[in-house]
């Protein structure tokens, strides 16, 4: 890859870190994959942005399908390219975008696997014992189903934003937006026992700040600390799935959205700024349904 393309993408990441305030993992996220897609387009002589053609584009998506690349990664790289080149005509270096006249890869919807309720109950009662861990654990594992968050608002999550009497807490979402989201009676309870019993226990100062979930050494919890601790947990219930972090988020959009909830307010809850977004789990709701017609109806 040339200096003069590096540059044009290290002045791009510096926009949109400066000017439009994207997030530390977006911006990692846009630079890999333009230095990916310039580092494979110089094999056809091109240096500069400004000779990047159609073609050229295509056969890097060409590049990625044989790969095995994933849809909605290479809609990822589509994005990625998309705004570099929209930048490189808002700043007057060229005049047309040679992705114009290239469609957008289809994204194919996969629905997301999701926990039963039984499943769920079943994985929640695992931790026991009356240690900090498992105090801890239990509460770490009701706070994620029940209030359906992303594994980096879990580890984020501070005791002043849990206001537990009112029934809600307060967390921090996708663009440092902020969302009031409710909290039901069982993760109250857990959350009040590890808070009284177990935190001060784990807590370290000058260490934990005022994070809720603490590892052994008194430090905010990190992402892989919560994946190794659900990991273990799975094992232990016998659950044969494969079960992360996010498909607790998964489990209580579906479980909410079989129980009859509104969209809207699964919307609100879960953070999403787009209802589409959203509606991938009346897709699952509607799997539900036909399940349900064929077990009971009469002619099903």
């Amino acid at each position: 890859m040339s200096d003069v393309f590096q540059a044009a993408i290290k002045e791009y990441i510096d926009v949109l870190s400066y000017e439009r305030g994207r997030s530390d993992n977006t911006l990692v996220s846009y630079k890999s994959d333009l230095m990916h897609f310039a580092s494979y387009i110089t094999k056809f002589g091109i240096e500069t942005p400004e000779e990047v053609t159609t073609d050229s584009i295509r056969k890097f998506f060409s590049f990625l399908s044989e790969c095995g690349i994933k849809s909605i990664s290479a809609a990822r790289y589509y994005s990625s390219i998309k705004g570099f080149f929209l930048f490189m005509i808002a700043e007057e270096r060229m005049k047309n975008s040679p992705l114009a006249r290239l469609p957008a890869p289809k994204i194919s919807k996969k629905l997301p696997d999701t926990l039963t309720i039984d499943e769920m109950e079943k994985l929640l009662s695992v931790p026991i014992g009356d240690t900090a861990k498992s105090s801890r654990d239990r509460a770490m594992l009701e706070t994620l189903y029940a209030c359906g968050l992303r594994v980096s608002e879990l580890i984020n999550l501070t005791i002043n934003a849990l206001l537990l009497d009112d029934g809600v807490i307060r967390v921090l979402g996708k663009g440092d937006k902020e969302r009031i989201t409710p909290i039901g009676s069982s993760a109250i309870f857990w959350l009040k026992e590890y808070l009284t019993k177990a935190r001060p226990l784990l807590a370290k100062k000058m260490k934990s700040e005022n994070y809720v979930f603490l590892n052994a050494r008194g430090k905010r919890l990190s992402r892989m600390g919560v994946w190794k601790i659900i990991s273990g947990y799975v094992q232990l219930s016998g659950i044969n799935k494969h079960v992360h972090p996010h498909l607790f988020r998964h489990s209580f959009a579906t479980h909410l959205i079989e129980g009859g909830a509104n969209l809207r307010a699964v919307q609100e809850m879960l953070g999403h700024s787009d209802i589409s977004t959203t509606q991938i789990y009346t897709h699952l709701d509607i799997d539900f349904v036909r399940e349900e017609h064929t077990a009971y109806h009469p002619r099903g």
